[in-house]
């Protein structure tokens, strides 16, 4: 309901709090940083891991299981890798009442497992390429944490993939990249840009790191998922060689990429508004809910009749039925906007008199009466126009929030004011984004895979730019 949830302009960080809260996504853990994902969003994190998980097996990936604990000795093989990831280690180092003779890490994330295995699995160019895929939960320490966006504990994909050729690996990093793109698009109607990270905000242990970057309604980046060239860097520290076709030995070429249920706050804070969740058809475990109007007279009348529109409508539509009278419908008509599902049927007496039903759009609360024996194909097309809709709304206010600087005081005059993607020239001197960094807190988020090139000056320094960066504030 309306009342329950913060407005964007007064708190938009309880905003979304309260959204995730009131929608019934997830709660708060006993322990600290971490959370319950709810019955919703569970389902919401299964409609997206059921659409990705179908993309990876078209380009060839299968999925596997690795452990959940890893010798510390395998993080410490890959000097860059512990580094990064040393303060956001959760350490076991007793089991079973006894003090353990090599403490166990709970990964972070698993290439070092993986990679400790493919060397049991590679011994020729004919076990190439091992294209592996896990869905699984991973731990990282986190200091400070937000619901879905950075927890303790969360549940991701990661992608491990194993290469004869250093082209290969390369092409599978910007083919996964392109997976993640085309699935923000198209399912969660989130327009993002694609691009290089910066050697600051590369993964630790990759040679280069592509992410895609959506932009939320606060106009802060959200970084959506990542793809990682990792080179021989992992197949060295394990000692993965393989036999080539011309005889001689060489080390593999991997790569690894991931997304995270971050994507539920990605949605969040992508579409809803002050009335709660606005969720994409594609992705929406609800898609359509039949709500019966009726007074005591006309109940058995109106609750039969939806009751047989709904079983109609459940051939074809995740759909569901709202007949409890615990309630008035303007409240449930309240509840159903508060959780986001994309069209609302409403059905009364008059209507059924009519041959009629009443379709409800979420995302732009318009309302429109159909026949009810073509209501079933209306709403499918209804799901579709909401679909586009969302993404080229959420695409406008991008564009309308990207600006070009030319100048330190440009940029800085634009974090100043309300933010967005900035897009600069950048010398490639860590100096200079280091000092954007600390004087307006946004970083690069992308060195965007579309741009024209090089031109003008270093925003930062004034000497001649070698790329155009977006610089933005980023959750």
């Amino acid at each position: 309901m309306a009342e329950r949830i913060t407005p964007r302009s007064q708190d938009y960080s309880q905003w979304y709090v309260d959204i995730v809260l009131k929608a019934k996504l997830a709660d708060y853990a006993p322990v600290k940083g971490c959370m319950v994902v709810r019955p919703r969003g569970y389902a919401l994190w299964e409609r997206i891991q059921s659409v990705l998980d179908a993309m990876f097996k078209e380009t060839g990936h299968s999925n596997a299981y690795f452990p959940l604990l890893i010798p510390e000795s395998f993080l410490k093989r890959e000097a860059e890798h512990v580094e990064g990831f040393a303060p956001e280690l959760a350490v076991v180092t007793h089991a079973g009442g006894e003090k353990l003779e090599e403490p166990l890490v709970v990964r972070p994330t698993s290439e070092t497992i993986i990679w400790s295995m493919y060397k049991k699995w590679v011994q020729s160019y004919r076990d190439l390429p091992l294209l592996i895929n896990q869905w699984a939960n991973v731990v990282r320490w986190e200091k400070r944490t937000r619901l879905f966006l950075r927890t303790t504990e969360f549940l991701w994909q990661e992608g491990h993939t194993a290469h004869a050729t250093e082209a290969e690996a390369a092409e599978e990093t910007l083919r996964m990249l392109g997976v993640y793109r085309r699935f923000a698009e198209e399912f969660l109607a989130l327009p993002v840009l694609a691009g290089l990270k910066s050697d600051s905000e590369k993964f630790a242990g990759a040679v280069r790191t592509y992410s895609i970057e959506g932009m939320m309604q606060d106009r802060r980046a959200l970084q959506a998922g990542t793809s990682h060239f990792l080179g021989q860097n992992f197949a060295k520290a394990f000692d993965v060689a393989f036999q080539t076709k011309e005889g001689g030995l060489d080390f593999v070429w991997a790569t690894s990429w991931g997304v995270s249920w971050r994507l539920l706050g990605a949605l969040i804070m992508t579409h809803s508004d002050d009335k709660g969740l606005v969720l994409p058809p594609a992705v929406a475990p609800t898609e359509v809910v039949v709500v019966p109007i009726y007074k005591n007279d006309t109940k058995d009348k109106v609750v039969e009749f939806a009751r047989g529109f709904h079983r109609r409508l459940r051939e074809h539509l995740r759909a569901e039925i709202d007949d409890d009278d615990a309630n008035s419908p303007g409240w449930k008509f309240s509840e159903w906007e508060l959780l986001g599902v994309p069209v609302r049927v409403e059905v009364g007496p008059r209507d059924i008199d009519a041959g009629k039903v009443v379709l409800a759009r979420r995302d732009t609360g318009e309302k429109i009466s159909v026949d009810a024996a073509s209501a079933p194909e209306r709403i499918r097309e209804l799901l579709a126009e909401i679909q586009t809709s969302l993404f080229e709304r959420a695409r406008s206010f991008r564009d309308k929030n990207t600006f070009k600087a030319e100048s330190f005081e440009e940029l800085k005059a634009i974090f100043d004011g309300e933010g967005g993607f900035v897009e600069a020239g950048w010398c490639g001197a860590v100096e200079c984004e280091a000092g954007i960094k600390e004087a307006t807190k946004a970083t690069i988020r992308a060195l965007p895979l579309d741009s024209p090139g090089a031109s003008g000056s270093c925003v930062s320094c004034g000497k001649q730019a070698v790329v155009r960066a977006v610089f933005a504030r980023a959750y």
